[in-house]
């Protein structure tokens, strides 16, 4: 058996996999091969829609499943045994994988990322390939875990049976979760971007804990009953029988299969509390509240959880005198896991100072470049009114015959103190046309809106736009706010991708967290969005891929200037430490502490309407100073017009570009490649250089769109080289031409001179660029010239049929201006 002409599976089967095996590792729970660890990025040009490539390692090796060790990259025997080494570096840091090795059945070289190793780097024969044991030795010491503390780190996940298995990233935070609590780590921060599955995450660790013995009582706390319910009848249900919530109302709800269940209540009427079960979940509005009565939290000991888990700590908990921080300063001695997609970092309000420093982030860009999210389009609509501003002629009178105040009137006022009706039924206009013209009225949307009277004028306008649709179903269209009960009861069918309505729906602040809407394909924003935390969090309703349904992509439609924000370096930065408040520093109090009502339940996220404000340092002008209750100013026909649109795109770092797709493609190639010499080396050491060309568009860089826009027909290799270094390109029949002047096939026997040339015509006229691909000599024109067997021998061999199209291809691309 010629080794170096064996492919790369082949490699895998006769010298890796046996390697493995002697050195002990199980084919069935340790070893997994071709594992496919990123779903590859959505592309979307207008409306059609493509994955780039997805990342896949050829082996990834695990003490246990889901607790990887190693990771080898494979390569053919005619290449180094160390070629994979770099592409494995990669995928480990991804992977948070410690040991990396690469073969090409030769031997291994084996890479060592934690640091222990005198030598980070060494060969290794096949038959030195590391034992499990031996590598969990080398991990437990380089992460200074103890035995106790790798007994935990050990300790299975929950598997049903049923295939299911965490992303990658979900492990990555597990497993440093789990380490660091195994380690003594009291206070632990997990930063997630929203759709990434947070809840099934925080799932893993509680059960991994639990199953260990390591953690016995556990409390996890949210402030949506929505996110507690379904999280106990999807996520948490293997823990039914063990787990209860601490409320009174029974309620019924329906799982993701379509059955249902009776939710366990750990509360009687009386609000006495069932002490027996191991899993509480609660609202945290519901345990808590301004008087004494409403603090059930302590009817509990405080050394009752031995683990609390904070499902989206960005909003209660990060100021220190919140509601949240009650409830953990009363469980301090217990191990408490914060949960967020968005760290709160302001002067006054650190979640990171009470947690630590994460111990693992997965931020919205990586999620939409491993294309587990979905990407989005903006579309920013300025209206005149808010563009120019507003200010009444001489003694204009409002709707009630009263005297409208003489100032200029603009965007942080619109529907807060002034309402315009004309604009806003030119933003229900508005969106009802990008519907029209999508193709898709029954796209689940989503309108955020100033407040709950804004909300209810935005849905009879949006109404009597969809007045067709409306008549088919009343539902088409209702608003969804803390206090509108009706609304309320169908939040469960909007998030619910099978119920067919309602599809538009209106709200103020109420969706714009923990709501699970997986098909929602527009969200509207009509308010200023101030805090940045928020303002994720509103594009986050948007960010879940639902394939069944091909939600791919959505799109932002902002009419507030609201998306300015994405132009903010920390829209998807890394959190940051800003302030430490000291014993006796000045904190503000909580942005969003939703207090609970007579009833035990938590009242409404937004002052209602019969509330009144008194102040609001975020917004004075829309606070009523005096007492009074702040009365809103309707003025009628206005008339309000669209001066501008502009459509913006996300480019491959996450960031909205508005620029040519011309220059886009130039600053991402130049990107690739830093220079046109580091570019033509690239291509030049590339025998297959269609590779070079797959690997851009896996990036979300497909040549053909340049090519088309420039409207000439050009190779890869001259598109590359003109967009991004200004060279002067050549067309592909220039090249051919080039070569056959320079006549390269003079010293090859008349029938391999035949072939030869046959394969540059097909080059200048359908640009192939694999032409060492023995599959194009059973076609025609070759077909005709003999068999594949004759016209290979033709050139004296297999090898040498492959270098001389190896040195056609460099005659092709031997002038480069």
């Amino acid at each position: 058996m010629d080794k170096r002409s064996l492919s790369e599976r082949d490699i895998c089967t006769k010298f890796i996999t046996p390697a493995l095996r002697a050195a002990g590792w199980d084919e069935m729970t340790q070893i997994r091969e071709e594992v496919s660890f990123t779903k590859g990025r959505i592309i979307v040009r207008g409306k059609l829609v493509s994955r780039g490539k997805g990342k896949r390692a050829d082996y990834i090796l695990s003490v246990k499943p889901n607790i990887p060790l190693a990771i080898i990259e494979a390569k053919e025997n005619t290449q180094a045994v160390g070629a994979g080494l770099q592409q494995a570096l990669d995928y480990a840091e991804t992977l948070d994988i410690p040991f990396v090795f690469s073969s090409n059945g030769d031997g291994f070289v084996f890479h060592d990322r934690t640091g222990a190793s005198p030598t980070p780097e060494v060969t290794l024969t096949l038959d030195q390939f590391p034992s499990p044991a031996e590598l969990w030795a080398r991990y437990q010491a380089a992460k200074g875990l103890s035995d106790a503390a790798a007994a935990v780190a050990l300790q299975d996940y929950f598997d049903d049976g049923s295939g299911k298995t965490p992303r990658y990233y979900q492990v990555n935070a597990v497993n440093s979760a789990i380490e660091a609590i195994a380690k003594g780590q009291d206070r632990v921060l997990l930063v997630m971007a929203t759709g990434t599955g947070k809840t099934y995450t925080a799932f893993q660790i509680i059960w991994r804990l639990w199953k260990a013995g390591q953690k016995k009582r556990i409390l996890f706390l949210a402030d949506r009953n929505v996110l507690i319910d379904q999280t106990m009848v999807n996520d948490f249900r293997p823990f039914a029988g063990n787990m209860a919530k601490l409320s009174t109302q029974s309620k019924t709800i329906e799982r993701a299969d379509g059955t249902s269940t009776d939710l366990t209540l750990a509360l009687d009427k009386k609000r006495r509390i069932d002490t027996s079960y191991e899993i509480y979940l609660g609202l945290y509005q519901a345990i808590t509240g301004p008087d004494e009565s409403q603090k059930l939290y302590r009817e509990f000991s405080p050394d009752f959880f031995d683990l609390i888990v904070i499902d989206e700590c960005h909003r209660g908990s990060a100021a220190d005198d919140s509601a949240w921080r009650e409830i953990l300063a009363h469980f301090s001695s217990a191990t408490q896991i914060g949960l967020t997609a968005t760290p709160k970092e302001t002067e006054y309000a650190s979640n990171i100072d009470y947690f630590g420093a994460p111990v693992y982030s997965y931020s919205l860009k990586q999620g939409i470049r491993d294309g587990f999210l979905a990407p989005y389009k903006v579309i920013k609509v300025h209206i005149d009114r808010d563009v120019q501003g507003y200010r009444p002629v001489q003694g204009q009178l409002d709707r009630e015959g009263e005297e409208v105040e003489d100032r200029i009137y603009n965007t942080k006022d619109f529907d807060r103190v002034l309402v315009l009706d004309d604009r806003t039924k030119l933003v229900a206009q508005k969106i009802t046309e990008f519907l029209k013209q999508s193709g898709d009225r029954m796209a689940k949307t989503i309108v955020f809106c100033v407040d709950q009277e804004h909300a209810a004028r935005m849905r009879q306008a949006l109404i009597n736009e969809n007045a067709d649709l409306v008549a088919l179903n009343h539902r088409y269209v209702m608003r969804i706010t803390g206090n509108d009960k009706e609304g309320l009861d169908q939040l469960g069918n909007f998030i619910d991708p099978e119920a067919a309505y309602p599809l538009i729906v209106t709200t103020s602040r109420l969706l714009s967290t923990g709501v699970d809407a997986q098909t929602c394909r527009l969200i509207v924003l009509d308010r200023e969005v101030g805090s940045m935390t928020e303002f994720k969090q509103i594009v986050g309703r948007g960010t879940r891929v639902h394939e069944d349904t091909q939600k791919l992509y959505f799109t932002v439609m902002d009419f507030r200037g609201s998306t300015s924000h994405f132009a903010d370096p920390d829209f998807d930065g890394e959190p940051v430490q800003i302030y430490e408040p000291g014993a006796n520093d000045p904190v503000t109090p909580p942005d969003d502490a939703p207090q609970t009502g007579e009833d035990g339940q938590p009242l409404a996220p937004t002052p209602g309407d019969d509330e009144t404000v008194l102040t609001n340092p975020d917004d004075p002008m829309g606070a009523a100073m005096s007492g009074n209750p702040s009365r809103k100013i309707y003025v009628d026909g206005v008339g309000a017009l669209i001066v501008a649109e502009r459509v913006e795109y996300l480019d491959e770092s996450g960031k909205l570009v508005t620029e040519s797709l011309r220059d886009y493609t130039r600053k991402a190639l130049q990107k690739q490649f830093v220079s046109l010499d580091a570019f033509l080396k690239r291509w030049n050491s590339e025998q297959r250089k269609a590779a070079v060309v797959e690997e851009l568009e896996a990036e979300g860089l497909p040549l053909d769109m340049i090519a088309a826009e420039l409207g000439r027909d050009l190779d890869p290799f001259d598109l590359i080289c003109h967009i991004a270094f200004d060279s002067k390109p050549l067309t592909r029949q220039e090249r051919a031409d080039n070569v056959k002047k320079r006549d390269v096939f003079t010293k090859f026997g008349p029938q391999a001179r035949a072939v030869l040339e046959a394969l540059l015509t097909k080059y200048a006229d359908e640009g192939v660029l694999n032409l060492d691909d023995l599959g194009v000599l059973k076609i025609s024109p070759f077909s005709g010239m003999g068999s594949v067997v004759e016209l290979i021998r033709a050139f004296g061999g297999k090898p040498e049929f492959e270098q001389a199209v190896r040195d056609l291809q460099s005659a092709i691309y031997e002038e480069s201006a």
